[in-house]
């Protein structure tokens, strides 16, 4: 079979021959339809990321731990865990049968390798972590990627009020007005510019903040955020941490949080197995309904080579179809 092989750390995965995978009677073989191509591949290519050895453990190997395909039954699925050396980038695959999960056979494979995972990362702390409660207002610090689009999304889907995105591209912040946040921020003014903005723009206040940027920018918001008097109103801000695009560290006063009425989460808060079935499902019912946009690149897998090369995907997705 055909896939894409990654001979050493550090290296761009080749695509090339590799022996098919033979399933043993706990295993399922899996017939490959479409992959996602993230940064974290890059980063567990390049042996940087923390849990490199977890997914490579020899040489040659395979890339890629989850995505969409067929088993032999037919049955359209997801699935995870790839047994190495056999990871996900090929034709085909072979998981434990317990790592697959049915798939609606009304869903293509390629928005099912997409969409969910990204939506789930904004709906599992809007519903169950922060409790959203409609009419409440949500900014979305970072709104301009993949997971920040569809965050306004489902803000919106789950009763916002008002949605305020930030992010560094002109075109990108046009795309987030245009899929229902209320106001953008940008983020290449100047730091005080930037102050002023989340101060003028929080109206009476932001209920939830969902960060996928943290560093700088994270600093100034809880500046625009910390009162120069003191406040009574009784008014919370959640504050749900997701990325750290601007950098994994920040400068926290004690006053900022003593002040501020800011409590801080992470996006894992609110997640069980209940609510990810829950989650899933409504997830599938918003894109059989036309509610949830991605924009998304169909590559062809032959050309991973390529591809693995390329910056340009801001704000979208990559999906590699073997």
């Amino acid at each position: 079979m055909k896939a894409a092989v990654l001979h050493n750390y550090g290296e761009y995965p080749h695509f090339e021959e590799f022996p098919d995978p033979v399933p043993d009677e706990k295993e399922e073989l899996i017939d490959v339809k479409a992959v996602t191509l993230e940064n974290i591949h890059k980063m567990i290519a390049s042996g940087e990321h923390f849990a490199s050895s977890q997914f490579i453990s020899e040489f040659p190997t395979i890339l890629g731990f989850d995505g969409i395909g067929r088993r032999t039954d037919g049955k359209m699925v997801g699935f995870g865990g790839p047994r190495q050396p056999y990871g996900s980038m090929a034709e085909k695959t072979v998981v434990s049968k317990s790592n697959t999960v049915l798939i609606p056979e009304d869903i293509d494979a390629v928005t099912a390798a997409t969409v969910p995972g990204s939506a789930l990362t904004s709906l599992f702390p809007l519903k169950w972590g922060a409790k959203l409660v409609e009419g409440e207002t949500v900014l979305i610090n970072g709104a301009t990627g993949v997971s920040g689009k569809l965050a306004v999304q489902v803000a919106k889907l789950l009763g916002a009020g008002r949605v305020v995105g930030t992010g560094r591209n002109p075109e990108s912040m046009k795309k987030v007005k245009e899929l229902g946040a209320d106001a953008v921020i940008d983020l290449t003014q100047s730091e005080e510019e930037i102050r002023k903005a989340f101060q003028e723009e929080k109206k009476d206040g932001y209920d939830i903040i969902i960060d996928y940027v943290w560093g700088k920018p994270k600093e100034l918001l809880l500046e625009a955020l910390t009162p120069d008097r003191i406040d009574l109103s009784g008014k919370n801000t959640r504050l749900v941490q997701l990325g750290e695009k601007a950098g994994s560290e920040i400068s926290l006063s004690a006053s900022m949080l003593r002040t501020s009425g800011v409590e801080i989460f992470g996006g894992a808060k609110g997640m069980t197995l209940e609510t990810k079935n829950e989650g899933t499902e409504l997830v599938w019912q918003w894109l059989r309904e036309n509610k949830l946009q991605m924009e998304i690149e169909k590559v062809a897998l032959q050309d991973i080579e390529e591809i693995w090369q390329r910056t340009d995907f801001q704000g979208k997705r990559v999906v590699l179809v073997p």
